[in-house]
């Protein structure tokens, strides 16, 4: 039966290049869309640009230019990116545009009229010198638990804590260093705590990877509290309806952006909208998210559908980040590295396309870029494996067969388990375990290459009476060449074209694999892929190596001048009492598991050994100078008596040290060998 199938990857935003860690998504719903296609189902791939918000706004004031100027240049940068990626859209669109603001307009009055939207007033934080309510990212301060300085105005990445920028100590201004006010406002709320109910029975529905159904239980448990959708002027946006210098925030938006994308194309094409978006329409409804964004796919998006009177999401799949070199990207490194970049070093796409599929397995687990295992993976693989087959054995069906194939297989066995192959491979791509799709190709590719070896063909090719045998091997090579093509070619769509190109053949689907190519004329074969040459990759990285100065904090604006001329000074805590001190208790312990938070920009989930005294969950803010891997096993020193407080990711049980200072970097305390965990630190 053929399915009709609508897939999003998630709305890349319009203020930045696109990099590696976004190609992860694309590429993987690229791969997943094409199979399908490959399989004969009606499947359409929307997309579009994320283009709202303070942040595109400062930028393009910044730049001296239109909001509308710079969305239209960045979106010309990423269409161009995700072209040079074989990113196959069949739509790519912007938020900002009339489809999505009569869309969200519809949605929220749809709403408003559902009893789901409460005004009430506020109080916000307001730069006095920019004029502007400050989202909660444009502030920064100390955190009200913990006092760590450099805290964005809405969690601390330190402690973990979460609480209102007004709550914030001594609060600046990101924008312009001023020191914030109070001010108050009305602001528009979706009633999300409304929606519980349905919310709790959706996430259980098998909607989602039981991994995030999980987590979502965790959010239901610590409540669900009224969303804030409206932002004040000035504001990029979309103006709230009946409600004059009131705005949509870029995250009501942003998710109606796939619908709109969809619009737009669908009145190009010709099609029902209200088939595929309706509150009864059987299309499958298909989205790819980052882990980081699950709350919003999983809880504000289907909420929003379900009582705007529109069809619900059939599934909802996340992926987790990249890493480079076992390392969250680093721009000092040269590993944040930009798709631009990359190809402009020269490297073939389809080598991170295959290199990605290979560790992707549809779960929400992080994936490492290592680039020597890239190198070696990529020219082991594709090269030593998949193009041997046919550089091996083409040449012989042009010198010495015209370019014809036999006219029959007298032993088919082989090629039989390749055909065979299909279903299993198919399944693999449907759970989007492209992992264990490629395994399963490169083993029918050992499987080719030691049927060649084992028969020789230049040997055979020397021997008269060995012409009909040399016409066979060379047959069933390229057969089974062709057949691995086809299972290869949702991950290496170009190659897939050259192959088809070479084979003299249509475009390859998926039913094809039920046939096999005899009596049938090829054309001469060109070599199709090149190894990686490491050079290459150590021009990237070069290209994205930044030498950084860290960052300054921002300055309060009336005190920006006369600290200039002050010369730096170290600043000692005010002194505390050694009975004060006696009251802390420096543990040592071994860190038995590290792993990525959520959500969090700073932090990472450590369990720490205690010896007898058992083990402890700790957030600590040090995802920017550790990945958890090179963590696991190392000594380290905590406080073992602070408080547990109850963090939105968990209850963290202590506190582990680390230090910094002027230069970059943050280091955590290790004592020296023989230090066993329990001991007391003295």
């Amino acid at each position: 039966m053929t399915r009709q199938i609508l897939v999003t990857s998630a709305l890349p935003y319009a203020n930045g290049s696109i990099h590696l860690g976004h190609l992860v998504e694309y590429i993987q719903t690229d791969i997943w869309v094409r199979f399908q296609k490959m399989r004969g189902h009606d499947c359409r791939y929307m997309c579009a640009d994320d283009t709202h918000g303070t942040a595109i706004m400062l930028r393009a004031e910044k730049e001296g230019i239109t909001p509308e100027a710079l969305i239209g240049r960045v979106w010309d940068e990423h269409t161009r990116d995700f072209a040079g990626f074989h990113i196959g859209f069949d739509h790519y669109y912007s938020t900002h545009s009339e489809e999505n603001r009569a869309l969200a307009s519809k949605i929220y009055l749809a709403l408003k009229d559902a009893g789901l939207i409460d005004v009430k007033t506020i109080a916000q934080m307001f730069d006095p010198v920019k004029n502007l309510f400050l989202p909660d990212r444009f502030i920064k301060g100390e955190c009200p638990k913990c006092g760590a300085a450099d805290q964005y105005g809405d969690n601390c990445e330190v402690c973990g804590a979460t609480y209102g920028p007004t709550e914030l100590k001594n609060p600046v201004s990101a924008v312009s260093g001023a020191t914030p006010v109070h001010k108050d406002s009305e602001h528009y709320f979706f009633k999300l705590g409304d929606c519980e109910a349905f919310l709790r029975e959706w996430t259980t529905s098998g909607t989602l990877q039981s991994e995030a159904a999980n987590k979502m239980q965790e959010w239901f448990a610590s409540g669900l509290a009224n969303w804030d959708i409206s932002r004040d002027a000035p504001y990029f946006g979309f103006e709230i309806p009946g409600a004059p210098g009131k705005y949509f925030y870029v995250w009501l938006d942003a998710p109606v952006g796939y619908m709109a994308s969809f619009a737009k194309y669908a009145r190009d094409n010709g099609l029902d909208f209200g088939a595929w978006w309706g509150q009864d329409a059987r299309t499958e409804l298909v989205h790819f998210i980052g882990k980081d964004i699950l709350y919003f796919h999983a809880l504000f998006w289907p909420a929003m559908l379900k009582f705007s009177g529109h069809r619900l999401p059939t599934a909802v799949y996340a992926h987790g980040f990249l890493t480079v070199n076992g390392q969250k990207m680093s721009k000092s490194r040269g590993t944040f590295i930009t798709a631009a970049s990359y190809l402009d070093a020269g490297l073939n796409p389809e080598w991170l396309r295959y290199y990605f599929a290979a560790k992707l397995n549809g779960s929400m687990e992080d994936i490492d870029l290592n680039l020597e295992d890239f190198v070696a993976r990529v020219n082991s693989d594709l090269v030593g494996k998949f193009i041997n087959i046919a550089s091996r054995t083409a040449g012989f069906i042009h010198k010495n067969f015209g370019g014809r194939l036999a006219d029959r297989i007298d032993n088919p066995e082989l090629l039989s388990a390749f055909q065979a192959a299909a279903a299993s491979i198919a399944s693999h791509y449907e759970s989007r375990d492209f992992g264990r799709a490629l395994r399963e190709i490169m083993a029918l590719a050992d499987r080719a290459n030691q049927f060649v070896a084992d028969e020789k063909p230049w040997e055979l090719a020397k021997q008269p009476d060995a012409v009909a045998r040399l016409h066979q091997v060379c047959t069933v090579a390229l057969n089974g060449f062709r057949l691995l093509t086809l299972y290869l070619k949702p991950v290496l769509p170009k190659l897939a074209e050259e192959v088809e190109a070479f084979l003299a053949i249509a475009p390859l689907a998926w039913n094809h694999a039920d046939t096999l190519l005899v009596g049938h004329s090829i054309n001469a074969y060109a070599h199709l892929m090149t190894r990686i040459d490491p050079k290459s990759i150590e021009a990237m990285v070069d290209a994205n190596r930044q030498n950084l100065e860290p960052a300054p904090a921002p300055v309060r604006h009336a005190e920006a001048q006369a600290h200039a001329a002050q010369p730096a000074a170290v600043a000692i805590a005010d002194t505390i009492s050694i009975e004060d001190f006696a009251k802390i208790d420096l543990r040592i312990a071994r860190i038995a598991h590290a792993e990525h938070v959520e959500g969090a920009d700073k932090l990472l989930r450590l369990t720490l050994d205690l010896g007898e005294l058992g083990t402890r969950q700790v957030f600590a803010g040090i995802k920017s100078a550790y990945a958890p891997e090179t963590l696991v096993g190392r000594l380290t020193v905590m406080v073992a008596n602070l408080a547990p407080r109850k963090m939105k990711f968990g209850m963290s049980e202590g506190m582990v040290l680390a230090a910094s200072g002027d230069a970059p970097g943050l280091f955590i305390l290790s004592p020296d060998s023989g230090a066993q965990p329990g001991m007391k630190v003295k």
